[in-house]
């Protein structure tokens, strides 16, 4: 029997798109009303962590580099997550703040892209997400120097270890490296999937006073 490559299936494996649509008639007013709408019915569908995103930066040399995070804050001023700052996608905002998000929601054939400049969190703010995470998070915010080259699994557990011990019976105060970032958005993409791959491509982008609409070609 002929044995299909991994090339070929990849070239046959599609799916179209037949959930629903999407017309300007739909759109909020402004996009943090129209993903908060959204958000709502992928937690409501029962989406595995809706608020996962994909988080794109870029380098001083630019080079890209992109990684899931969650979501944990949304409001006027945008969109809010955090991570240690010194790791690799802390020094590319540092370096070039602008940015791209993006949301992932395959099951309802949507996705909600991003783009916008982060902005480091005020050092309370940071400090009042913080003190929410469980405890283990907490440890291992100190434990682990994201992004940097370790030796195994093994050092990963004794510097857990010894991070447990320092903190034992106290409160584990906030890491000097550990941080936040608001991510002002200035284009906002709301996709839908369609039949015959004619999807709607609904986006706002911001303007002098408010926001603008158009409509893209799939």
């Amino acid at each position: 029997m002929e044995q299909v490559t991994l090339t070929e299936e990849l070239a046959a494996a599609r799916e179209n798109y037949t959930r629903g649509g999407l017309t300007e008639a739909d759109l909020a007013p402004d996009p943090i009303t129209m993903f908060g709408r959204w958000y709502a019915e992928a937690r409501d569908a029962g989406i595995h962590e809706p608020n996962a995103m994909v988080v794109a930066t870029v380098s001083a040399a630019g080079a890209p580099s992109s990684r899931m995070v969650l979501l944990k804050g949304v409001g006027a001023d945008g969109f809010r997550f955090f991570t240690n700052l010194g790791s690799r996608k802390g020094h590319d905002l540092a370096a070039e703040p602008r940015c791209a998000l993006l949301f992932p929601w395959h099951p309802l054939e949507r996705q909600v892209r991003i783009e916008g400049v982060a902005q480091p969190l005020p050092r309370p703010d940071v400090d009042a997400y913080f003190a929410t995470r469980p405890r283990g998070s907490q440890l291992g915010a100190w434990a682990s120097p994201q992004s940097t080259a370790v030796a195994g699994r093994d050092e990963l557990a004794a510097s857990y270890a010894e991070i447990e011990a320092r903190f034992a019976d106290q409160d584990v105060p906030v890491p000097p490296t550990w941080g936040g970032y608001v991510v002002r958005p200035d284009v906002v993409e709301f996709w839908q999937g369609r039949p015959g791959r004619m999807h709607d491509r609904l986006v706002y982008r911001r303007a002098r006073s408010g926001w603008a609409t158009e409509r893209l070609a799939p």
